[in-house]
Parts: structure tokens; sequence; C-alpha cells
């Protein structure tokens, strides 16, 4: 015997059914555009981010899909994957907001802040962005699930994410800051729309 799911639960099912199709959709392109670079020897790399030159403002969008190689993009996806798929129970709107958030406000704070010489690439902004969102997501959402789901993650990936935060030879601590506040800014823009919806429910 099978039940029939209301009109509700139908849209809910297919818009968390796209947004994991969207989150391992923008994994393949970091791996599609990271084996093509490495095959064509275009050198996308040049198309990262340039902090305070109008053409670096370009690797605002470009820049998570673009890797310093395989192992960089290697160690991007998993974590990446695994936060995303949790932000797209949420739904596919839901993981395109914060995506946009994120990369806006982290692209931003590396074009503005990194040194002048320096060219970042890789999705690690990202990650840090939906770590951020993630935990922020039970304080402003109100909901027991978000607190507990937010706990986890401080538990599994605290260590990491402060780690990540330390300046260090090669790695962009302004991208992880500022995709971790950009998280931060999600968690409380969309967030507060949740709580919302739940205390009229």
């Amino acid at each position: 015997m099978s039940a029939t799911l209301s009109p509700a639960a139908t849209r809910a099912r297919g818009s968390r059914r796209a947004g994991f199709a969207l989150v391992a959709g923008m994994a393949t392109l970091m791996w599609f555009s990271e084996v093509f670079d490495q095959v064509s020897g275009l050198q996308l790399d040049q198309y990262g981010i340039e902090p305070r030159e109008p053409e670096g403002l370009v690797g605002i969008v470009a820049s998570p899909f673009l890797h310093g190689g395989l192992g960089h993009v290697a160690a991007n996806t998993v974590p990446f994957l695994m936060l995303g798929f949790l932000i797209a129970l949420g739904g596919a709107l839901r993981v395109l907001l914060v995506t946009l958030i994120v990369a806006l406000i982290g692209g931003v704070g590396v074009w503005l802040l990194a040194p002048a010489s320096s060219l970042t690439v890789g999705a690690s902004g990202i990650v840090f962005g939906y770590a951020g969102y993630l935990l922020s997501r039970g304080f402003f959402s109100r909901r027991l699930r978000d607190f507990a789901l937010a706990a986890v993650i401080a538990l599994v990936w605290g260590g990491a994410l402060l780690g990540g935060l330390l300046p260090q030879e090669g790695i962009s601590w302004q991208g992880h800051l500022f995709g971790g506040i950009g998280g931060l800014v999600a968690g409380w823009a969309l967030g507060d729309v949740a709580g919302r919806r739940a205390r009229r429910s």
C-alpha cells in the first residue's frame, strides 16, 4: 500500500532533488575546468581574483571553479559536496541563494584585501561559506534540528575551519574569512525567513 504525497510534499521533494543536482553540477564543473585546464594548457587560473585590478573582478564568478591542480580540487570536493548536500535539503533556491551571497561577499573581500601580487582560485571560500551558513542557521532560524546540525559541524570541522583562518603560505585566509562571513550573512538573511515561517505555522 503506497501513500500519496501532497502537492506541497511533492514540490519539496522535487526542489531537494534539483538542489542535489545543482551542487553535483557545480562540483562537476570544478573538475571539468581543472582537467580541461591541464589538457589544453590555456592557463585558466589567470581568471582568478586579482586584487584591486578591474579585470580581476571576473574572478569573483570564475575563481570557485578554478583550482591549482587536481589535488587542490580533490581536497575541496568532499567538503563542498557534503556541506552543499546538507544545504540542498532546503531546496535548489536555497543552494543558489547561499552560493551567490557567499561568492559575492567572499570574492569582494579577497579583491579588496588580498596581497596585490596574489591570484586567488579555488572553492574553499565557498566551503567556508557553506559551513558558516549551516553553523549560523540554527541561531537565526530558531529550529532545534538546525541547532543540532550546527553542533555536529562544529565538532567535526571546527578545528579545520579555525585553522583555515590563520595566515599560511599559499592559502587565501582572506577567502576563507570572507567566505565564512558571507555564510553568516546568508544564515541571517535566509534563516530569519525560515524562522518567521515556522512561527506563522
